[in-house]
């Protein structure tokens, strides 16, 4: 069975400038706490092609891969899909933003699928995913509201 997460987060903050911070990928590793770094490799219109670099992890291995983003400004979704999926068969990613009471809701869905070489499986990946996901979310809730003006 492939991974699926799905998480949300409301933001009390404008949703154009919720939208403005999250994609404004030179600036991810200011507002993630998992990434080092970002390299844009080429843009196109809304698609925009990266590599991002992460901390290295609690084993000092550093991951890094190319992903793709294309944001559909009017439609208030971002999707992304990993062009080197590493250990991933395959990574999808769906970012939807909407308007709601206390300000904008972000929410990610992610399908993907681990190679069977992969040291995790499915069902870890997709534990992983959920914890990392809220705190990130958390991270970039606050971040945002204090930019807003929402937060000291």
């Amino acid at each position: 069975m492939p991974g699926h997460t799905d998480n949300t987060v409301v933001i009390d903050a404008p949703v154009d400038l919720v939208w403005e911070m999250t994609n404004d990928l030179e600036n991810w590793p200011q507002l993630f706490s998992e990434y080092a770094s970002v390299e844009v490799l080429d843009r196109e219109g809304a698609r925009t092609t990266f590599r991002l670099t992460m901390h290295p992890d609690e084993n000092g291995k550093i991951w890094s891969w190319v992903s793709e983003r294309t944001c559909d400004r009017k439609g208030l979704a971002v999707k992304a899909r990993r062009v080197e999926p590493g250990p991933f068969e395959y990574m999808d990613i769906r970012w939807e933003y909407a308007e709601v009471p206390g300000g904008t809701s972000m929410r990610w869905i992610q399908d993907f699928a681990m190679k069977p070489t992969a040291p995790v499986d499915d069902e870890g990946m997709t534990n992983h995913i959920n914890r990392n996901s809220r705190i990130q979310m958390e991270l970039i809730r606050d971040k945002v509201e204090k930019r807003a003006g929402r937060k000291g």
